[in-house]
């Protein structure tokens, strides 16, 4: 269970790699413009990185292994079952 981490912060990586999975999953966009789906990626994945640094003190160290990893369907999933979903 994620003690140190806030109710906010959990919700905001969860939003994060939330939002990662669903720009892996817009083939639309990757097909029609392969250059921004790639840019878009890119620029979640930098956020979802800046998160785990802020939070690094606060993150419970099998999520930090995830995170740090890049794991991050198996973090997402581990936030899910962490709390309660």
């Amino acid at each position: 269970m994620i003690e140190a981490m806030t109710e906010m912060d959990r919700d905001e990586l969860t939003a994060l790699l939330t939002e990662r999975l669903e720009i892996i999953g817009d083939g639309d966009l990757r097909e029609r413009d392969p250059e921004e789906h790639l840019r878009r990626l890119r620029e979640i994945s930098e956020r979802i990185d800046e998160e785990r640094r802020r939070l690094e003190a606060e993150l419970d160290p099998r999520l930090a292994h995830f995170l740090e990893r890049c794991s991050y369907a198996k973090a997402l999933a581990y936030l899910k079952t962490s709390a309660g979903e």
